[in-house]
């Protein structure tokens, strides 16, 4: 482990969800070398059935995964998609006609009965269905046709960490594969992500900002708005700094007005389109005077207040989040224990929650 990684003794506070942070090079370097041939062969036999529509299920840190999936398969692929509300099966028992429809679920554990039912119940209304998870032996995986392993190990601690960028780069390897790609793109990022782990003292720096926050606003647009989310979700499970999330075109369209220059902003500026187009609303968010902080480019860093700039140059856009929310898990993990708490242990939550 790094020196400026978060140390790991045995008595310290959020050492679990620290070394599980520091895992995810490996992690990622294990999908690429031993699961990407298995998710290509399973991309090849799904997209020989040429689904006509696409669907994903999934809840809390894996929703976000599956949000990022939602902009793979619409920019990469031109494939129609959409997000399953999936209480218009398990509350409402609603029966649709999924003929030839690709129902996508995302679950780090497999086991929340609300996923197993509704995936079970849509593979009996005639769809194609794939799980994502950590676990080949969860019930989701029992009851799904195709099952992609995220090969992240155990995750301990409460807060999904290493699961969360394994499910990322499975998802864009899956995609790849549907449209016959290499996936080449992420060959560099066990490496990246290793630089950006390696700057944890930079994050720690940072993380003085927001020790006594009272709340957040976290934006970006395109591929970067699921690593808005999951960095509000992270934040606000650890530290529980109501941490609000926004596209940057929602945030213009009413929640702008609660900013003010001492209102924290995070924004992640994806290096492509999507930074392109969150150009409007950094120049408002400046005109307001927020304290803004930037996740991205070292350009785009220079401009605001403070920031952590990414080694992305040459990477490509739809990658990008899987290096964007390291530095946002160290953020999170620093402003916990600054604040006096544990960020292996929040209250009130379970490692398998069982909404049904």
């Amino acid at each position: 482990m790094s020196a400026t990684t978060p140390a790991q003794h045995s008595d310290q506070p959020g050492r679990i969800m620290s070394g599980e942070m520091a895992e995810q090079p490996a992690v990622l370097r294990r999908i690429l070398d031993e699961g990407a041939p298995r998710i290509r062969e399973i991309a090849e036999r799904i997209a020989a059935r040429d689904p006509r529509f696409v669907l994903l299920t999934a809840r809390g840190t894996s929703d976000n995964a599956a949000l990022y999936a939602k902009y793979l398969l619409e920019v990469l692929l031109g494939k129609a998609c959409g997000l399953t509300s999936m209480s218009t099966t398990t509350a409402y028992g609603a029966e649709q006609d999924l003929t030839d429809v690709l129902v996508i679920t995302v679950s780090q554990s497999g086991g929340s009965p609300d996923l197993v039912a509704s995936t079970k119940a849509a593979r009996e209304a005639g769809a194609i269905t794939l799980a994502v998870t950590n676990n080949p032996d969860s019930p989701l995986a029992a009851v799904s046709e195709f099952h992609i392993d995220v090969l992240a190990g155990p995750e301990n601690a409460l807060p999904a960490t290493k699961t969360y960028t394994a499910e990322l780069l499975a998802l864009y390897l899956f995609v790849e594969g549907l449209r016959g790609g290499d996936g080449a793109a992420a060959k560099g990022l066990p490496e990246l992500a290793q630089q950006i782990l390696d700057r944890g003292d930079e994050v720690k720096q940072l993380a003085g900002r927001y020790r006594f926050a009272e709340r957040m606003v976290i934006t970006s647009r395109g591929y970067g708005y699921p690593t808005a989310k999951e960095a509000a979700l992270k934040l606000m499970e650890t530290s529980y700094i109501p941490a609000l999330s926004y596209s940057g075109a929602d945030l213009l369209h009413g929640p702008l007005a609660m900013v003010d220059n001492i209102s924290p902003v995070i924004a992640i500026v994806t290096e492509g389109k999507g930074g392109q187009a969150l150009q409007p609303v950094l120049e408002r968010l400046r005109g307001r005077g927020a304290d803004l902080v930037v996740i991205g480019a070292q350009s785009e860093v220079d401009r605001a207040s403070a920031g952590f700039a990414l080694p992305t140059e040459g990477v490509a856009e739809e990658v990008q989040p899987i290096l964007e929310i390291l530095p946002l898990q160290l953020l999170a993990y620093e402003v916990t224990i600054a604040r006096g708490q544990d960020p292996d242990a929040p209250r009130a939550l379970a490692k398998v929650t069982e909404t049904r």
